[in-house]
């Protein structure tokens, strides 16, 4: 990668910032463990205040101090509107209350569908993943979902998935329709250490949004097994500035766990 950034920073703490700056004030987000927290609780300390986090372990809306080591900490009801239950969560998720899903993969294909079960062949696969845990639930149901693949590659981006754990669009468009999936949900943003991604309204194809600093198409295109779609006009990322490094830091990931030092 030949990320280049005018303010020092690591690739997590680029994505982490990058992720927080697609959440909005006042929206719900449902959050797992490591870059998505770190995405939620850098939005609420900077432009979305009243951003509603959510976690799987049942904790909703935490004002959150600092990084909770897991969705199931104590932390992660600290001031919150309620320390539920997981089954409250996913009803809520199910019933639609759920405006953004923070998701990551192993495989994710052209339609955003991702694979986080197995690599090779389910009865005797080479590498066992964690499997879908909440994942299937937060993509079939919250009304967008963000990808994080923190290593873009071609063995990440893939023609074909493995093992189909969490629908995206499935086979194009109209196919989650089909499948019983509500409308107007689906995948809505990927990030990778090279760029972000959207999907094309009519294809439901990933097309590229934005090439992180430094980065180029041809490395964007040689990291990727399908044909990514390049608009004629795409936008480079924003970076963060010092005062989103400095929460990031010494407020949030003070000892480093997820982010580095």
């Amino acid at each position: 990668m030949s990320y280049i950034p005018a303010i020092e920073c690591n690739v997590r703490e680029f994505i982490a910032f990058t992720g927080a700056g697609m959440l909005e004030n006042g929206k719900s987000v449902f959050v797992g463990t490591g870059l998505p927290m770190i995405a939620g609780i850098l939005a609420q300390k900077t432009h979305a205040p009243n951003l509603l986090i959510i976690f799987e372990a049942g904790g909703v809306g935490p004002i959150l101090p600092e990084l909770p080591i897991s969705v199931g900490q104590s932390l992660t009801c600290h001031r919150g509107v309620a320390a539920s239950s997981m089954h409250d969560v996913m009803a809520s998720c199910q019933a639609g209350f759920i405006d953004y899903g923070f998701l990551g993969g192993a495989q994710i294909d052209m339609y955003g569908n991702i694979n986080t079960t197995c690599i090779g062949d389910h009865n005797l696969p080479k590498v066992r993943l964690p499997g879908s845990g909440g994942a299937n639930d937060i993509a079939s149901f919250a009304n967008k979902t963000i990808i994080i693949a923190a290593s873009q590659s071609k063995r990440t981006f893939v023609n074909k998935l493995d093992f189909l754990t969490s629908p995206g669009y499935l086979d194009g468009p109209g196919a989650r329709e089909k499948a019983g999936l509500p409308l107007s949900t689906g995948p809505y943003r990927v990030i990778t250490q090279l760029a972000t991604y959207g999907f094309d309204e009519n294809t439901k194809q990933m097309k590229l949004i934005s090439l992180h600093p430094g980065v180029s198409l041809e490395e964007v295109q040689d990291n990727c097994s399908f044909d990514m779609l390049i608009p004629e006009k795409y936008t480079i990322s924003p970076e963060p500035s010092e005062k989103d490094l400095h929460i990031l830091r010494k407020e949030i990931d003070p000892t480093g766990i997820m982010i580095g030092k």
